[in-house]
């Protein structure tokens, strides 16, 4: 059996390749746009059967002219992440049409299809079910996530051929974002600044939070890779699902976790946030402008449909994720 999964040479999409090569799995079709081409780091070391550049691949897709024998399954987790990207054309084309186009394709031919949403559908609200009321995306990124989970909510109401599953989601770190730039996760931007300055910086007070209290769902790539391969186990379960921990924490948690890890790595006590502050290693900045009515202050995934699903194994935690990840960075 052969297994697709686009945006193979990514953050999420690598971390799957890598997983499925742990389970024994080798013949992988990874499809990916290698025009920034540093991203092969990400698959240097994982074994593949192919690679297909993402407009061959929905090209083939959409002309009917790719292989549809013994596919097992496409992980989809290919698109423009960038929440700040305005073009709205390239993002409804790159992110909305190319989803739906390969769900068709995958409707068609029976192969269950795992796709990335994201919490960013959501908006700036403060409730976070998969349900319409709750969403309303304040950006083009989030709209062309949002959109495609209205066609899956209206093809499962006459009937899906095969399992599909969206996945929304919430604030994703871990090895493999190095490529990301500004996209990259706030752990790894702590790391690189406390690596460099010796301190990291945090928004100040905004949105009723006070210095650094803003709280983000913040979930590691290995607890992502973990629901994408259960779901993968029990093809009867269809659906869109929050993927966060279910944990509000606030960016200070996150400063303090990344910091203390590094510190540990220098053979340095651990210090509390109070102690860290007071030393200036972790210090604030006046909120931007630029982000004033764009930013989520608070994300926190509801997970009722997730543990229905059967999903039970518990999620980690900042600490204990941002600091198996800052040793990796560290042996990198």
């Amino acid at each position: 059996m052969t297994y697709i999964v686009t945006g193979a040479a990514g953050f999420i999409g690598s971390n799957i390749v890598k997983a499925l090569n742990q389970h024994g799995i080798v013949n992988i079709i990874a499809v990916d746009d290698l025009t920034d081409g540093t991203k092969i780091a990400n698959l240097a070391d994982c074994d593949i059967v192919d690679y297909l550049d993402k407009n061959e691949f929905i090209d083939a897709i959409r002309n009917y002219q790719f292989p549809n024998k013994n596919i097992r399954a496409v992980f989809h987790q290919g698109a423009c992440s960038d929440t700040m990207e305005h073009n709205g054309v390239f993002m409804m084309s790159n992110n909305y049409r190319y989803t739906y186009d390969l769900f068709l394709w995958c409707q068609e031919n029976k192969i269950p299809l795992l796709y990335a949403s994201s919490a960013a559908v959501y908006g700036g609200g403060s409730v976070f079910k998969e349900e319409r009321q709750y969403e309303k995306p304040l950006n083009v990124y989030g709209y062309s996530k949002f959109l495609f989970d209205q066609v899956l909510r209206r093809h499962m109401k006459k009937g899906l051929k095969s399992q599909t599953v969206g996945f929304r989601y919430f604030n994703v770190y871990g090895k493999g974002e190095q490529h990301k730039g500004r996209m990259a996760s706030v752990a790894f931007h702590h790391f690189n600044q406390y690596q460099k300055d010796g301190f990291v910086s945090l928004f100040g007070e905004y949105d009723g939070y006070a210095n650094g209290e803003q709280k983000r769902d913040f979930v590691s790539v290995e607890d992502v890779v973990k629901v994408n391969l259960y779901f993968l186990e029990h093809p009867e379960v269809s659906g869109i699902f929050n993927l966060g921990t279910g944990r509000a924490q606030s960016f200070n948690d996150l400063a303090v976790a990344t910091v203390n890890a590094c510190r540990a790595a220098e053979n340095k006590p651990p210090l509390s946030l109070s102690e860290l502050v007071a030393q200036k290693i972790i210090r604030y900045t006046d909120f931007p402008d630029a982000l004033k009515g764009k930013y989520q202050s608070f994300t926190q995934a509801d997970l009722i449909h997730l543990i229905d699903a059967g999903y039970c194994d518990k999620f980690l935690t900042v600490e204990e994720g941002v600091s198996r990840y800052i040793k990796q960075l560290l042996e990198k």
